[in-house]
Formats: structure tokens, sequence, C-alpha cells
């Protein structure tokens, strides 16, 4: 393979395996080993470690190689208010810009997103909610908006967070998504701004909720 020539299939794989925590926060990527168990050689495997490495999902240490990133508190505090400005302006365009049958696809993803909550789902229930804010972005239509929020997101999966294992989160959140999806339907695009402003900071609320709730990691 020519270097340079950058092997997004790998990349994707990669990225993949460090979301599902196969390669956990921290940890060093040992090249021989991947080469390996991935049936690669070295040139297009250092091709997709500098992708994501430009991604924030890895860190490269000279003389030493790369490591999977590890996002901090501080890092999330920092992180999540910048998210909610920008997903906030994403729903802000995409109430300007949703037609009728965008409100109908809203419609079902927003009963599925009810049914996942009423069933307790919680797995379901963050697929059914990636795909409205996903659905949302979409309809804002702002590549550049959409480019600078997938980026972040990256960084945010590398934390895993579970938000909804805080006491009573999944229905608060539920009724987020709610407010978000009922100021679109009324064209009102600064209330849907403001609500979806509020659901991902409150999502940052429930996983300091959740770490304060952490047992101790000493032994009595």
């Amino acid at each position: 393979m020519p270097r340079g020539l950058v092997p997004w299939s790998l990349v994707s794989r990669l990225r993949e395996q460090i979301f599902a925590g196969t390669l956990p926060p921290g940890s060093f990527l040992d090249e021989a080993a991947l080469c390996e168990r991935l049936e690669i050689s070295r040139t297009p495997l250092r091709e997709a470690l500098k992708v994501l490495v430009a991604e924030g999902l890895l860190r490269h240490e000279p003389r030493r190689g790369c490591f999977v990133a590890e996002v901090t508190a501080s890092d999330l505090d920092e992180i999540f208010p910048v998210i909610a400005l920008l997903e906030g302006r994403a729903a802000h365009e995409a109430t300007r810009k949703a037609v009728a049958a965008d409100i109908a696809a809203l419609e079902l993803l927003h009963e599925r997103l009810q049914q996942c909550a009423a069933d307790g789902l919680v797995t379901d229930y963050y697929e059914a909610n990636y795909a409205i804010h996903e659905a949302f972005i979409t309809l804002a239509d702002n590549r550049w908006l959409a480019q600078v929020i997938g980026d972040l997101r990256k960084i945010l999966r590398l934390a895993r967070h579970k938000s909804l294992h805080a006491p009573g989160r999944m229905q608060q959140s539920l009724a987020e998504h709610l407010a978000v999806f009922a100021a679109l339907k009324a064209r009102d695009c600064d209330a849907a701004e403001e609500a979806m402003r509020t659901h991902l900071l409150r999502q940052r609320d429930a996983l300091r909720d959740v770490a304060r709730n952490q047992p101790s990691r000493l032994t009595p």
C-alpha cells in the first residue's frame, strides 16, 4: 500500500473498537499484535493511526507509540457547554427548515423514544436518542455545524458515559426531547434552541450525579 493512502475501512474498524471499549482508554496499541490480529501490514495500520490521532481518539508519544485517549471530568466540563451551544443552533436551524414530511419522520422517532423509556430499555433508548440528535443535525443542513458536532461527539464517546444510570434521568431526558420537538412543531426556533441546549447541559449534570454515586475505590 502506498504511503499516504488512508485505509478508511481500517480507520472505521479501529474507531469502533475504541468506542466499544475493546481498545480501552489509556491502553497502549501494540502495532505488532494489531497487525497479527487484523491480518494487515504495518503501513496501512500506521496511516490509520495517524487519522485517529488527528481525531483526538489516540495520543502519540514519541519513542513510545500510540495510546487510546482518556477523557477527564475536566474535559467533559469544557466540552458539554460547547456542544450544547452547537446542537442548540442545529435545533434552531432545523426548526426553521423542517417541512411537514420531516416533522412526520421526527414524530415516529419520538414515539420510538417514548416506547424505549416506557419499557426501560436503556441501550435502545440511547440508539433512539442518537437517531433524534442526528435527525436535527441533518435537518439543520449546515455542514460546518455537523462537522464540528461530529468531532466533539467522537471525543465524548471515549468517555462511554452512561448518564441514563442517574436516578430518574431517562424520564427527564424524554421530557427534554419532547420539549425540543414541541418547539419545532410550533416553529419556535429560539425555544427549540434553548430546549436543546438545556438538554445537553442536563446530561452533563446527570453524569456528575453518576460519578458522585460511584462506589469507593478504597478497600475497607
